[in-house]
């Protein structure tokens, strides 16, 4: 038994030989104003809970494993220690500058190599929302199981519809245990082609979580992008040490930047070396106001997150009001969702939430 950072006691779930890393990048330019360049998504507290979607991650993943690793941009490090004080310094892996999934996942499994060995790892992004907890530790447990036998291993989240804004992940045969093979990965597909996936079965939503080998990751790597594995484990091997700075300032940049997706899932899966375990927890991707929005229940009435100020409604439905410190009244707009940060404001409505990621590059050009 463990006690979580509320000093609520929590169910150990410890995975033998296991240690987690946690990928904290990306600014989610959708939820503009809120999430800034200095202020990234996994930072806030997006449904108003009284915690981040970082520490939501790390109290959902600490149960599995004595040791979590975060990789974060070094100009966010000092707001992720505070907010996870209970993840140790030294773990905390700081990037110079964005490479891509790719790097940030090498550069961790070699680092665990480095230290304590090879062994399985998981990486799970900073910024999914995963209600039931006791659910995700089940399936990255038969996740770590796979991973034992070689295979890199991705977990597949069940479609609740058509979405164009996942990657999918075509499913073959049975595995032993609840394992399926992978047959191939689709980049996010058009409305037609994901309609049709659905129809015909045996998809599942790509949702970024991996587990393996260290070194079998890092072996793929070798062959499919040796720079990067060799400069991983260079920069892996000086990083405990005083010319830590020097290698990485040096190594970094040379790094290919690319998606584990792109140098890993889809070039192994064609060798059939992945497979996927498939999910059945809730999971979300709050990548935008529109997915916010339904998670907030502003389906059927007005919803206000991060404000105290009344929101009133005339001849509107549902409309969602973020941050704030004055009445907001919404007049004839259905589906509103109106935005106030400390950097600017934000109208718009639900259908056009994707749009919202080029306000930021509007606002500079007015």
């Amino acid at each position: 038994m463990t006690e979580s950072t509320m000093g609520e006691p929590i169910v150990s779930d410890i995975v033998h030989d296991f240690i987690t890393v946690i990928p904290a990048g990306g600014v989610g330019s959708r939820l503009w104003p809120l999430s800034q360049p200095h202020r990234p998504k996994f930072l806030l507290d997006l449904l108003g809970s009284g915690s981040t979607l970082l520490q939501d991650t790390v109290a959902r993943v600490t149960p599995l494993s004595e040791r979590v690793l975060i990789v974060t941009g070094e100009r966010h490090a000092p707001a992720v220690a505070d907010q996870v004080p209970d993840v140790p310094g030294a773990n905390l892996v700081t990037e110079p500058s964005p490479r891509d999934s790719m790097a940030a996942i090498a550069l961790a499994a070699a680092l665990i190599e480095q230290r304590w060995g090879a062994c399985v790892m998981g990486s799970f992004a900073a910024d999914h929302l995963i209600p039931d907890a006791a659910s995700f530790r089940a399936t990255v447990a038969e996740a770590a199981r796979v991973a034992r036998t070689g295979k890199v291993v991705v977990i597949g989240i069940e479609p609740t519809e058509p979405s164009t804004a996942f990657g999918y992940i075509e499913m073959g045969g049975a595995l032993e245990g609840e394992a399926r093979d992978v047959i191939a990965f689709t980049e996010k597909p058009d409305a037609e082609t994901a309609t049709g996936m659905l129809a015909r079965g045996g998809y599942a939503w790509n949702a970024g979580m991996f587990v393996v080998r260290t070194d079998v990751l890092l072996g793929h790597l070798d062959r499919l992008q040796p720079t990067l594995a060799s400069g991983v484990r260079e920069i892996a091997a000086a990083w405990d040490g005083p010319e830590r700075a020097q290698v990485l300032g040096r190594v970094w940049p040379t790094l290919t930047k690319i998606a584990i997706d792109h140098a890993i899932a889809e070039p192994v899966a064609a060798q059939g070396g992945v497979a996927v375990v498939p999910a059945s927890f809730e999971w979300h991707d709050v990548g935008d106001f529109d997915s916010l929005a339904e998670l907030s229940g502003a389906a059927s009435e007005a919803v206000a997150i991060g404000r105290e100020a009344p929101v009133g409604v005339v001849g509107a439905r549902a409309p969602l009001v973020v941050g704030g410190t004055k009445p907001v009244v919404v007049v004839g707009v259905d589906d509103a969702v109106v935005v106030e940060s400390e950097e600017a404001i934000l109208v718009t409505v639900r259908s056009a939430a994707q749009r919202v990621k080029d306000a930021a590059s509007a606002l500079a050009d007015a």
